[in-house]
Parts: structure tokens; sequence; C-alpha cells
């Protein structure tokens, strides 16, 4: 018996020394085009390359939710915002909603979350599903943050954000036993307003010229809500995360302003790409990095200056598209490009399937493990989209579209049944990827139109909204007010 005993433990100890770790690292509010591998011109992230180098670089991903906390549970849960109910940035995650980390947890990994979990503006407590939670209140800041340190004090860690939240996984990182896999979660704040880069990168962008984009003055054929978002919060033309002092400023000299908040931004990304090296070095020394699973990631896109616009929530592209890198060996040993369009909502039963986890009972998503390896002739050609208007954030109305491989139609429901009264969207993404041309008003447009609409909801009912279910907030319209200092 004490024979059997010790092989069934050396065995359970070899299935777990063989089953991959996690590094998880999310950031808020990057835009792809901000990395290397992306194709940014300006911003350098050899670290962030060297991953998508040696693994997957997904091309087209896109969040289902464009908003901070919505797209972060909808990346641990699996499900739409509303099926976990984080349908703004101030709702509770359900801690009895199952996530990728605690099922791994459950499947005997090591779990850990460090950083900007922001689901329950208010709430630092410690999650379920993980051994230890460190996070903070709302949005954190880029220096001096108040932690509350797995619940068990709260206090000011002096130092970077980027820098101290690197500082305190490693740490937790280099406390793991062997005997156990790991899954480690690390939520940036970097590159989310008010950027603010370190010192080191604070002029490194000072010779680059940054203009107005130019759908910004391509609105003739755009709703209105848009052109009245433009001297907004969420406007060019408005304080542009205090980067513009007094506003609304339309001056053409006033796109220095516009300029200088960019290069902030691109500010913050270097020292995630620094963040990137140290973690990578740790697990090349410790020889755990063929062993381990890296995901780099957003949880949302950003727009700088399309159509006039800062900020997200919006179904543009710029708004959508987010950067997913994944370094897999147990994936492919080679570097690949995948075309297909994989959302958020994948990411959580990827996981679970790359580690050998129990799956999701409920999920929005699919695995990408089947799309990467040999193809998948089953995967999504269209899936759709949803924001609520935020009486907090009133410069954006309620958010129904569909995206095709080749098409965008958008829509703006008022919230009380009665008809749309902002004029929709339609796009043909494959001649116009920048959405400079709406085609809504083309007449032989209309059984395309016709088409998508029918698509949008045999799509929104697969997930249990119709008419009667898909709730929402009525549309007060675009104000022009500023929102609470104390949610920015």
């Amino acid at each position: 018996m004490i024979r059997l005993l010790a092989f069934l433990l050396l065995a359970t100890l070899s299935h777990a020394a063989s089953r991959p770790n996690v590094l998880f690292i999310l950031c808020d509010d990057i835009r792809p085009d901000a990395l290397g591998c992306y194709g940014s011109k300006h911003v350098k992230t050899p670290n962030i390359d060297r991953l998508a180098n040696e693994g997957i670089v997904f091309k087209n991903t896109f969040c289902t939710t464009s908003l901070c906390s919505p797209s972060r549970g909808s990346i641990l849960g699996g499900v739409y915002a509303h099926t976990h109910g984080v349908t703004n940035n101030f709702t509770e995650f359900p801690a009895d909603m199952p996530t990728f980390p605690g099922l791994l947890h459950d499947s005997g990994y090591a779990t850990a979350y460090f950083g900007k979990y922001h689901m329950g503006e208010d709430n630092d407590d410690p999650r379920p599903g993980y051994d230890v939670f460190v996070t903070h209140k709302g949005q954190g800041k880029y220096y001096d943050t108040e932690w509350n340190l797995n619940g068990k004090e709260r206090k000011v860690v002096p130092g970077y954000y980027t820098t101290v939240v690197t500082d305190m996984a490693m740490d937790w990182l280099k406390d793991q036993s062997a005997e156990k896999p790991w899954c480690l979660f690390i939520g940036h704040k970097a590159p989310h307003s008010f950027y603010t880069p370190e010192p080191k990168y604070e002029h490194t962008f000072d010779d680059v010229r940054v203009p107005y984009p130019a759908t910004a003055f391509m609105l003739d054929d755009k709703p209105a809500w848009i052109k009245q978002r433009l001297y907004t919060w969420h406007g060019i033309y408005g304080p542009l995360f205090d980067w513009r002092k007094k506003f609304p400023d339309d001056s053409p000299a006033a796109v220095k302003d516009f300029e200088n908040m960019v290069h902030g931004y691109w500010g913050t990304v270097l020292s995630v790409d620094d963040s990137v090296a140290r973690l990578r070095t740790w697990l090349e020394e410790t020889k755990q990095l063929d062993n381990t699973i890296i995901v780099f990631m957003g949880d949302n896109g950003l727009l700088e200056g399309e159509d006039g616009m800062v900020d997200k929530r919006t179904a543009h592209e710029a708004s959508l598209r987010i950067p997913l890198v994944v370094r897999s060996p147990q994936l492919t040993k080679e570097a690949k490009i995948i075309d297909k369009q994989v959302l958020t909502v994948d990411i959580a039963p990827s996981m679970l399937d790359l580690c050998g986890a129990a799956p999701l009972k409920k999920t929005h998503g699919k695995s990408f493990v089947k799309l990467v390896q040999g193809g998948d002739p089953d995967w999504r050609t269209s899936w759709f989209y949803h924001y609520n208007y935020e009486k907090q954030f009133p410069y954006t109305p309620n958010v129904r579209a569909i995206r095709t491989d080749d098409w965008k139609y958008i829509h703006y429901p008022h919230g009380d049944s009665s008809p749309d009264k902002h004029m929709a969207e339609l796009y043909d993404l494959k001649n116009d990827p920048g959405e400079t041309k709406n085609l809504i008003s083309k007449p032989e447009l209309a059984g395309k139109v016709t088409e998508l609409k029918a698509e949008l909801a045999k799509l929104m009912l697969a997930t249990g909204l119709d008419t009667k279910t898909d709730k929402m907030p009525l549309d007060e319209g675009v104000k022009s007010e500023l929102p609470d200092a104390k949610i920015r």
C-alpha cells in the first residue's frame, strides 16, 4: 500500500510538472499599432516583438465590449458582458462565475493576480480562485498607488506602477515550488490615461510629429452624435485627459496638445516592454520558459483621433482592435500569424484547453488551439458587439453592431424599443478598412443591410439576447459636462 501511494504521489507530481505554467500579461487600452510587432513606426518594443517572433500573432483580435470592466470579465469568464453582468465600469464580477484562473486553481495550479482588476470600482478585496490577490481601488495611479496586499494590509507602495507590479509578481514567482504549475495574471495600468511615462521615456518621441488623423475631418456622412462628441471629454477638441489645459480648443495650434498626449501614451508602453524583458529573463534563468504559456494582450482598443474621437466604447475599428500575442511551444514551435477573427471570449476556453483543465460549462467563445495547429474550418466569420450608454460618461449612445470578415453594420438603439434616433453606419471593410465612407444610404446596399441585420439578430439570440431580454439604459444624448474626477 505504501508503495502504491508513493507511486501515485510521484505520478501526480510528474503530471503537475509537465503541465504548462501560464504568464498572462494584460495591458489597459493598448492599441495594436503601439507595438513593433503590429507595425508601429515609432514605438520600439523588442521584448514583446520577440515573443511574437517565437509564437503567434493574432492579427484580428477584438473585444466584445470596448470598456475596461466588461472586457476583463469576458477575458476571465469566456462570456459576453450581458451574461457575466459587468456591463459598465462599476459592477462587481459575480463571485460564483467561473473564470479560467479559478478553474486552473481547482485543477491544481497555484494562482495569483497582481495589478489592475477594476471590476467593482471601490472594491480591492481578494477575489475567489486566487492564492494571492493584490490590487487597488479604481484605476490606480502611475506613481505611488495604494495597494491591498492580499487582504492583509493596505499601503502605498512607492514607485512607478509598471515597475512595482512587476516587482510584486516576480517576488511571488520566486516562491513557487517546482512541484506545482502556476498561473500568474498581471494587470498593468499602462497605457491607460492619464498617460504618465517614466522620466527616462518622457522625451523619447519629442521629434515625432503626430497630426490629427484624416478621418477626424471626414464626418459629413457620419451620425450627428460623433460630431457632437468632438468638444467633449471624449473628443479631440476636449481636455485630452489633462494634456490640454484650456478647452475646448479647435484651433490649428491645439494639435500640439494631441501630439503630446500620444507621446505620453507611447512612453508608458516602453515600460511595459521593460517589464516583459524582466519576466522573460527570470523564466530563462530558471529554465521554465519553454514550459510557460506567455500571453500578452489588451483589454480593449483605443481611439486616437479617428472620427475626431478619443477613448473607446464605440464599434469602430480602433476601439475594437486589441493585440494578442501568445508564446507557447505547447501550441506551436514555429512563428505564425493568424488572420481569423478572435475575440476576448475565446481566451478562457483556449487557456483551459492548453492547460488540460476542465472546460467552462458555459462559454460564448471557442478554443483557438485547433485554429492555430491545423486550421479550423468552422471558425467564426461574424460576431456581434454591444455597449450600453453610461450616464457617468454621456458621450456614446447604446451600440449594437455586427462585424463580419468583410462588412460592419452599426446601429444605435434608443433604449426604450422606439426607433433608433441616430443614423446607422455600414462599412465595406475589405475595400475601406479605415471606415472612411459610411455606405448606409446607398440604395444598392439595402439588401446587404437586411442580411447583416438578420445575422446580428441571430448572433445575439445565440447568447440569449432578443428584443425582450436585451436591456439597456435610455440614451439621454451626448452631454458636455466632464465626468466625476474620481472615476476618470
